[in-house]
């Protein structure tokens, strides 16, 4: 169990780590595009592997599953990552 485990934590790239930051800071797929500079149909199929990565339905579970699996705090791995205001 703990070498699927591992193997799930060391299957997360980095990418995918900044888009679960930014999805823990609150981002859409669009803020999340524009962010990290890529479509939000980019940023929408990065949420798709990490739901199944994770073994998640919701978007919205994805920064507490990270968590869990991690034991990282996404907001702090990636600091410069906040919330874009909302209009």
């Amino acid at each position: 169990m703990t070498e699927t485990i591992s193997k799930r934590r060391s299957s997360i790239t980095s990418r995918q780590r900044e888009v679960v930051a930014l999805i823990a800071a609150g981002c859409s797929n669009d803020e999340v595009g524009e962010q990290l500079g890529i479509s939000p149909r980019t940023a929408k199929a990065h949420c798709d592997v990490l739901r199944q990565k994770l073994g998640v339905s919701r978007r919205r579970q994805i920064p507490v599953a990270y968590r869990a699996l991690t034991g990282d705090d996404p907001l702090l791995v990636h600091p410069g990552i906040r919330a874009m205001s909302r209009v």
